[in-house]
């Protein structure tokens, strides 16, 4: 799923994402049962992370011309919206969601590069009406990140967001027939994702930054810690009352660094919470570097989004 996409070519995935202390690029190479194993982690410095100064670095240095290009957005540059999916043919779906759209966003409809996402349905169940996850950015932020590529001189193949970069993450680690939950900070906040079947169900922003889980302010810190937990209850039960059907088997905990973490939430919510790291899911033998706890949390949506593969789109 990406909000757009060209033509592809055969040399593989090259993702390139846009911290705000600069860009990181990640290859992987997926193997059929096997940890896909991370070719290239490369991280640039940079006090404008869009400048395209450093995309030139970056291509010239990793060669990115030979490769697919992918990138994907940051938290505050687009609107993930769950509609009921309207009932309409495949070929009017997106315009009839459009639609639906026009007095959800805070900007008008006409200026939204809109994508969608299927949220599956109990099978076992009377077939009735669903829900979708309409996803929403800017035409002129579509434009300008495509730009900044084609100057480059580097194919933008697709825009990704960070709830299917940790979905592709969680569908490596789900236990057959049960429903996992993931749980990640960056910059932009907490991102929580509930994954069944390798299918995105639940997405859920927490208001809480990696800067601040990693206070230095003991008091500080556990307020932090205490108003996870709290939306973690909130989002969980939801879950269980709106997917019932979903037995989520348990909490993982990306890699973030802050201590302490870990043990409050295993003792505060009543499905078990496992801390996993990237080697959990990849195979880090050529990237020895991503071994550091902090190189990680720095790498794990990039590498999750360069999980990505060719799906059937709505």
């Amino acid at each position: 799923m990406g909000l757009f996409k060209r033509a592809k070519k055969t040399d593989g995935w090259l993702t390139v994402t846009f911290l705000r202390d600069g860009v990181c690029a990640g290859r992987v190479q997926r193997r059929r049962d096997a940890k896909a194993i991370v070719e290239l982690s490369a991280f640039y410095p940079a006090d404008t992370s869009f400048s395209p100064d450093v995309l030139d670095k970056l291509n010239k240095d990793l060669k990115a011309g030979a490769y697919n290009c992918g990138t994907m957005l940051s938290g505050g540059e687009y609107q993930m919206l769950t509609v009921d999916a309207p009932n309409v043919p495949q070929d009017e779906l997106k315009t009839a969601v459009r639609w639906r759209l026009k007095d959800m966003l805070d900007f008008h409809v006409d200026d939204a590069t809109i994508d969608v996402l299927d949220i599956p349905v109990d099978s076992n169940a009377p077939s009735r009406g669903h829900s979708m996850f309409a996803i929403a950015a800017r035409n002129a932020l579509i434009q300008s990140r495509q730009t900044l590529f084609s100057e480059a001189k580097l194919d933008l193949t697709v825009i990704d967001i960070p709830e299917m970069a940790q979905r592709n993450i969680s569908a490596q680690l789900e236990t057959d027939g049960r429903g996992l939950a993931m749980l990640s900070f960056d910059e932009d906040g907490g991102l929580l994702t509930i994954t069944y079947k390798a299918e995105l169900y639940l997405s859920r922003r927490i208001d809480v930054t990696l800067e601040q889980l990693l206070e230095r302010d003991s008091d500080r810190q556990q307020l932090h810690f205490d108003k996870i937990t709290l939306e973690l209850q909130r989002s969980l039960d939801h879950f269980d009352r709106q997917f019932h059907y979903v037995n989520v088997l348990k909490l993982l905990l990306a890699p973030t660094g802050a201590q302490g973490l870990h043990e409050h939430l295993a003792s505060n919510l009543y499905m078990p919470v496992e801390a996993m790291t990237l080697d959990d899911v990849f195979d880090l033998s050529k990237a020895p570097e991503l071994q550091d706890i902090a190189q990680q949390q720095r790498f794990f949506l990039t590498l999750g989004a360069a999980l990505r593969h060719e799906e059937v789109r709505l």
